[in-house]
């Protein structure tokens, strides 16, 4: 039975805590004695008692799934929805064994950048042997239009992360680097969010190191890069999309850090210089911070089938017209078939040893170490000496005959594109579960360094990753595997007040608060989704309030099955609501960076509601009702949640655009045919419209069709007719005009001309002149309809396509 921690109020821990043999645990020693710095903290956790953890952490995780914390495991069934894993029970480093760590990644992150600079420049480790050559021009890492291009400060790696893991002796070795586009450092951030928020009194009773003055450094480092001399540089991250696996962490770091989030498509190279594709024109980009592997940052001269770059990348970069973190090409040293080569060069280069050992590895391009590994397979993991290749680590001691024979054909054939590294039996940490209490899990830390100046700050903490089973020989995400914080413990307050200090400093130059012309579009759609869910769900839920109404029912129903799927939770139907919900969290996935957490939580939930109602087959309109009052609450959110600037007003035209267009179409629908509605299909309409009560309240009287319609359509101080919607998108985009330049849009005013001609006193009655009145006003509605369609259509192709004829660059 393994222990909780309501048994675990002594220093010794109780046999229930599985203990491995020969295993480095982080908590306890061999004899089951908490180590110094985790007596203090397990005492102090154990006296919240097992409730109260239980309720904190249960308040976390929700706060976790909530807030949209995602890692994006690729074929796993829940794709992009799968929560971040955080244990509750942080990794701990004590003050003396932290100071060490932190000498050696410094002196890490110098050698790497020097190995880096010289291969890319003179090339003297070549030329001298200390480096082989197959190593450097058989490896795919290696981007020759990169070679002897000039980096700002000789820096490659502006931001470098170093996975770390100890041995059984309990000393800490590296057992990869990460130089290309390292990831995780926004998961370490959110995971240390939660922690401070969940434990408070553990936080500032253990006095654990802040990270805040990291991110700091990490900014003012990016805004030096610039290669201009204004004051104010542009900075973007570059993602590859909201598909990758870590898209929460680019948008995450994006907003913490101040900076545009972009894709490939929103970035254009003119005359060597890269620019931003904004709704006020171009605006030079000065540094990107590239979230994107090396190959597919530029499809003319790095990869040709890459659509998440941008063309012409390489040579603004040779141009000395942008700077790109990390640099392009330094994911050349992100194989451990360099790691045999660097204690040599650390001699060489920095005149000293490596303070931080590497996990033995052998390069099998060079004979004696090839012999060694087919010699000794079933001790190693074999990796690709090339990562861009695609294989996974292999353990030689799992194999069966006949995979270890074509394993071992494999490598001879190519020597070169294979290493092996020696076996380390990871340590464990304790992780926590209701169910069981504390548990071992193999653990393994991701530090992350920042260049500042000529030299790097190491992050106080990092992102630890467990296994999902102590037998779990790989420790990955992907896997199924969980994140801890990581906390690095001060040695007194004075550390702590230090830091804290750092942090309090001036500002840099406020960040440029650009609208890409991506995100405005997809703002524009978010509004037009949204709306459209709201008014598919009103039409749905009006019509099954017809359905008693024998009568009426088929009429309704073929009105209703124009405009959506009759299922509700039908999900191949591209008229479904379910489809709409989908392309509304897609929408919203793309605007992350400018949605409150607030505003993408309750994006969240809607969809998760909806899931669930349609797993539990729930009854239509309890779902339909619930859904609606969601929906309401995004258009709060609209209202009152953000920035009134061109986004903001942009969004709420598509709202606009799409309630105009969809209620048009209804009613031109029920007047075209000429017959005079019924008043039951009049109370039908002004349900739809929401405009029930305010009918009853204006006229004490059942509906006729002249008020029904004035109501619906005239009323300019309704916020569901017509009328309303058509003035609303005039004084939205003339502010869009105003701040853009140029004249607002007047694709309505004709059609909006025409409808206000009718007369609805004329259609009234049942005489010939009444229904050719009806007909003349449907006639009008649907060209009302088809005229925001066309407005939207100019919309897209004036400020979101960005053509060639209408670019205009913006000095800024």
């Amino acid at each position: 039975m393994n222990i909780s921690l309501d048994t675990m109020n002594g220093p010794l821990l109780s046999t229930g805590y599985p203990q491995t043999a020969g295993v480095y645990d982080e908590m306890s020693s061999p004899l089951a004695v908490l180590r110094p710095h985790w007596d203090r903290f397990i005492n102090s956790l154990s006296a919240l008692g097992g409730q109260e953890l239980a309720r904190r952490w249960q308040t976390a995780r929700q706060r976790i799934r909530e807030n949209g914390v995602t890692y994006n495991v690729y074929g796993d069934p829940l794709g992009m929805d799968r929560p971040w894993n955080l244990d509750a029970i942080p990794l701990m480093i004590p003050p003396s064994e932290w100071s060490q760590l932190e000498a050696g990644l410094i002196q890490r992150a110098r050698l790497l950048n020097l190995i880096l600079a010289d291969l890319y420049g003179p090339q003297k480790l070549l030329r001298g042997g200390q480096i082989p050559p197959a190593l450097l021009f058989a490896n795919p890492g290696f981007l020759r239009p990169c070679h002897g291009v000039t980096v700002p400060g000789n820096t490659y790696l502006h931001l470098l992360a170093v996975d770390l893991a100890r041995g059984p002796d309990g000393e800490w070795w590296v057992i990869s680097d990460r130089t290309q586009a390292p990831s995780g450092a926004g998961y370490a951030l959110e995971n240390r969010i939660v922690m401070a928020e969940t434990f408070p009194d553990l936080f500032r009773e253990f006095q654990v190191k802040r990270l805040a003055s990291f991110f700091r450094s990490f900014r003012d480092t990016l805004l030096r890069l610039s290669p201009t001399t204004r004051d104010n540089p542009r900075v973007v991250l570059l993602t590859p999309g909201p598909f990758n696996e870590t898209y929460f962490e680019h948008s995450y770091l994006a907003r913490y850090l101040g900076f545009t989030l972009v894709q490939g498509g929103d970035l254009t190279v003119r005359d060597s210089r890269v620019f931003l594709k904004t709704l006020e024109g171009l605006k030079q980009v000065d540094v990107i911070l590239r979230r994107l592997d090396d190959s597919f940052c530029d499809p003319i001269e790095l990869r040709s089938d890459s659509y998440l770059g941008v063309a012409g990348l390489v040579e603004a970069v040779r141009a000395g017209n942008v700077t790109v973190a990390n640099a392009l090409g330094s994911g050349l040293i992100e194989t451990s078939a360099f790691m045999p080569f660097l204690p040599g060069l650390s001699l060489r280069m920095l005149g000293e040893g490596l303070k931080l050992p590497t996990v033995a590895t052998w390069w099998c391009g060079q004979p004696k170490a090839l012999r060694y590994v087919l010699d000794n397979l079933d001790f190693l993991v074999i990796k690709p000496a090339f990562p861009s290749k695609g294989m996974e680590p292999v353990f030689g001691g799992m194999l069966g005959a006949d995979e270890r024979s074509r394993l071992i054909a494999h490598i001879r054939e190519s020597p070169h594109e294979f290493a092996g590294q020696e076996l380390l039996n990871l340590s464990t940490a304790p992780v926590w579960s209701e169910e069981h209490g504390l548990t071992p899990r193999r653990v393994v830390l991701r530090v992350y360094l920042a260049a500042e100046g000529d030299s790097w700050v190491v992050i106080p903490g990092g992102l630890a990753r467990v296994s999902s089973s102590i037998d779990t020989p790989v420790v990955s995400m992907q896997r199924g595997g969980g994140s801890k914080d990581v906390w690095v413990l001060a040695p007194d307050r004075r550390a702590i007040d230090e830091v804290n200090v750092a942090s309090a400093a001036p500002r840099a130059p406020a960040p440029h608060d650009d609208l890409p012309s991506r995100l405005a579009e997809n703002l524009f759609w978010l509004g037009r989704y949204s709306e459209r869910c709201e008014e598919k769900t009103r039409l749905l839920r009006a019509t099954l309030r017809v359905r008693p109404n024998a009568s009426l029912w088929p009429q309704v129903l073929e009105t209703c099955g124009h405009f959506v799927a009759p299922s509700l939770f039908d999900e191949v139907n591209p008229l479904g609501l379910s489809a709409d919900l989908q392309r509304l969290g897609w929408c919203a996935a793309q605007a992350r960076s400018r949605l409150s957490a607030e505003n993408w939580r309750a994006i969240d939930v809607l969809q998760r509601e909806f899931q669930d109602a349609a797993l539990a087959k729930r009854d239509p309109r309890e779902t339909l009702d619930a859904l609606l009052l969601s929906l309401a609450g995004l258009a709060g959110f609209a209202l009152d949640d953000m920035t009134q600037d061109d986004g903001w007003r942009l969004m709420m035209v598509g709202r606009r655009l799409e309630r105009l267009q969809f209620l048009a179409e209804l009613l031109a629908q029920r007047l075209e045919s000429g017959d005079t509605p019924v008043q039951s299909e009049l109370e039908w309409l002004l349900d739809i419209g929401d405009s029930t009560i305010t009918y009853r309240t204006r006229y004490l009287a059942a509906p006729r069709l002249g008020s029904t319609f004035d109501l619906l359509v005239f009323d300019q101080t309704n916020p569901r007719a017509l009328a309303f919607q058509w003035h609303a998108i005039e004084h939205s985009l003339v502010g869009v005009a105003a701040s853009l330049g140029g004249s607002p849009d007047d694709t309505l005013d004709g059609a909006v001309a025409l409808v206000k001609e009718m007369q609805l006193s004329a259609i009234e009655d049942d005489s010939p002149r009444a229904v050719r009145a009806r007909q003349s006003l449907a006639l009008q509605l649907t060209g009302l309809a088809a005229a925001a369609g066309r407005l939207s259509d100019r919309l897209s192709l004036k400020h979101f396509s960005l053509i060639d004829a209408e670019i205009r660059t913006v000095a800024a």
